[in-house]
């Protein structure tokens, strides 16, 4: 019995070492993706001057705490708004769902919208904008918030991986509009993950 009770502790310690390292694999497997779309000339948001010495992008370490499985409430009521940019461009949103989760002790409730003028779009019918700020902009991270891509979930949850959180084209490149994530979409918490600050955004 001892032997057996052994084995299955190994067993469940080795299939959790093995989650983790798939789970990490995920993760490099979107930053390598992620610096080889900015390394192209053709699909990069970069200046000619940038790209030249492009050598890629700094990340956040691996931290699975911020794959977070959230309860997702529908809003199906919610009017149309317009998200400010950077520039005078005023998209049109609704607010989708909100995502509700805890982290570092904290509860958290967590909008996500939905782009009218994508979804008409095949490709992007099911897609979700989740921008956000936290504690760690204009520091470790750029200053004007940072995005997650989500699709529709099917059922009563949604993933939020923080660790695939990139930053708007204009922290590379002044030509581009970028929604500036609303103040429901700010967390009094420090995010430690996914893309870093590109160069002299970073405070120290």
């Amino acid at each position: 019995m001892m032997r057996l009770s052994i084995a299955l502790l190994l067993g469940i310690s080795y299939l959790s070492v093995l989650a983790q390292t798939s789970y990490e694999e995920e993760i490099r497997s979107w930053q390598n993706e992620l610096n080889s779309e900015y390394a192209d000339p053709k699909a990069s948001p970069l200046e000619k001057k940038d790209l030249k010495k492009f050598e890629g992008l700094e990340f956040f370490p691996i931290a699975e705490k911020y794959r977070i499985v959230a309860e997702f409430e529908f809003t199906p009521f919610e009017k149309p708004f317009t998200i400010p940019t950077t520039t005078e461009r005023l998209p049109v949103y609704v607010q989708y769902g909100i995502a509700h989760f805890e982290l570092e002790g904290q509860k958290v409730n967590f909008p996500v919208y939905q782009n009218l003028e994508l979804r008409e779009q095949e490709e992007y019918k099911d897609y979700l904008f989740a921008p956000f700020t936290d504690q760690t902009n204009g520091f470790e991270s750029y200053g004007g918030g940072r995005y997650i891509d989500l699709r529709i979930p099917k059922g009563d949850t949604i993933v939020l991986d923080f660790n695939k959180a990139y930053n708007p084209y204009c922290a590379y490149n002044g030509k581009y509009s970028c929604p500036i994530p609303p103040a429901e979409n700010d967390l009094a918490l420090r995010i430690e993950a996914g893309v870093k600050a590109w160069k002299n955004d970073k405070k120290h």
